[in-house]
């Protein structure tokens, strides 16, 4: 059985650069295996602009993010193998894969960094009352088919969900020629970056019906009509306030899941909120050598930030195996408490907090303009920090001001909880 240090499961922007961030620290036999047939993921059918910004300084394209990794995996000659389907993980990092040219193989690591994205959450997920006819498609889908293969997929269209991937949609179809009559969001508030609301739906005039959710589909063999009503506060339709639409297209953007089904099969249980794995400031997942970056841990709002947290495990999986798979130290639980959706990671390393490197991420569970974040020990205050304009769609960080004023020495093994409250608008 052939055996390679690292092996990277998922050749996205993520995947790469947790590669050529474990070669820039020594490791020489990296493995990138990759389902699609060429380096990238879903960069590739991403065409409009705006990635790049925080990891090249300027506005590039999907496609052109990817080939900047691609290219500089190439010139490190980091092995690839794309058309690769990665059948099974095992606790001993044996990592079992199947393809056209070898047929089922299996190999051992000596660490694995799991970088395989997410999908899109199905129609079957979303109760919509009405038949299934042609015509309904997730955004994602329609954003291949238009983007990659040159077909309309529709001419009249309605949009569920607001979020990134369903505003971008929005504009792209309207570019194309289509009629997006709407986008209904069932919160109060959008799913997705407030500047892809500007340029996406307030720049073209496309109207955004928040607190709203398709309650009926019309159509017998092609979609002919949507009906969407208003929702109250606990999402439920209210009666008397349907609008009908005449659309021959609905496209569903209703989120993202982590494509975890690996260590679903393992039994590794995975966060409740992000459905991502747990894991500690190294990104090492409960089983030792195990990493997890990118959106197969959390979904994330910009591709630099996957490629920010690629890097990190990658240079955490080098340091494992430059450890020989001995533990970093003890860790500290961090929890998310009122106001906060969700922390990541799960688990601090005490010797980050001890040594004032101690950084987390953090999504708000609603729009704060004013709002001070907290941790606390149990019912007692550690640091606060303050922050403005936060939302639900925007991932939020703390570094290690947070951290500071606590007493780490004396640190019981108690988890910690990170909260927001809001602050009152200053006179």
């Amino acid at each position: 059985m052939k055996k390679y240090e690292l092996v990277v499961i998922g050749g996205g922007s993520g995947g790469m650069a947790a590669a050529l961030a474990a070669r820039e620290q020594g490791v020489r036999e990296i493995l990138i295996l990759e389902q699609g047939e060429e380096l990238g993921g879903i960069l590739l059918q991403c065409i409009h602009n705006g990635f790049g910004l925080h990891t090249f300084g300027e506005e590039l394209t999907g496609p052109a993010y990817a080939e900047r990794y691609a290219d500089r995996v190439a010139a490190e000659k980091i092995e690839v193998k794309t058309g690769t389907f990665v059948r099974k993980l095992g606790r001993g990092r044996t990592v079992s894969y199947v393809n056209g040219q070898e047929g089922y193989v299996t190999i051992e690591a000596g660490a694995v960094v799991l970088a395989m994205g997410c999908r899109e959450r199905p129609w079957g997920a979303v109760s919509i009352p009405g038949s299934r006819p042609a015509g309904v498609w997730t955004a994602g889908t329609a954003q291949r088919y238009l983007n990659l293969e040159g077909y309309m997929v529709g001419r009249r269209v309605w949009i569920l969900g607001s979020g990134d991937i369903g505003m971008i949609m929005a504009r792209r179809m309207t570019l194309e020629g289509a009629h997006v009559l709407g986008v209904a969001e069932i919160m109060p508030h959008p799913g997705g970056l407030p500047r892809n609301r500007r340029q996406c739906l307030e720049d073209f005039g496309i109207p955004l019906y928040l607190s709203h959710t398709v309650t009926g589909i019309r159509g017998r063999d092609r979609v002919e009509a949507v009906e969407i009503s208003q929702v109250d506060g606990d999402r439920r339709p209210i009666a008397g306030t349907e609008k009908t639409f005449e659309v021959d297209t609905l496209l569903l953007s209703v989120g993202l899941i982590p494509e975890n089904h690996l260590l679903e099969e393992l039994g590794v249980s995975l966060h409740p909120r992000t459905r991502g794995a747990v894991v500690d400031s190294s990104y090492e997942t409960e089983i030792p050598g195990v990493f997890a970056c990118g959106n197969v841990l959390h979904v994330h709002d910009l591709v630099d930030h996957v490629s920010r947290e690629g890097e990190q495990a990658g240079r955490a999986a080098a340091a494992y195996l430059k450890r020989g798979g001995s533990a970093p130290g003890p860790e500290a639980a961090i929890e998310a408490g009122p106001g906060v959706s969700y922390v990541l990671p799960q688990r601090l390393l005490l010797p980050d907090l001890k040594a004032g490197q101690a950084q987390v991420k953090f999504r708000p569970s609603g729009r704060f303009k004013r709002a001070r974040l907290e941790l606390f020990l149990g019912g007692r205050l550690l640091g606060t920090v303050r922050k403005r304009y936060l939302e639900p769609a925007v991932m939020e960080t703390a570094g290690p001001e947070l951290f500071a004023a606590a007493d780490w020495d004396t640190w019981d093994g108690e988890a910690l909880s990170l909260r927001l409250t809001e602050e009152e608008e200053e006179p």
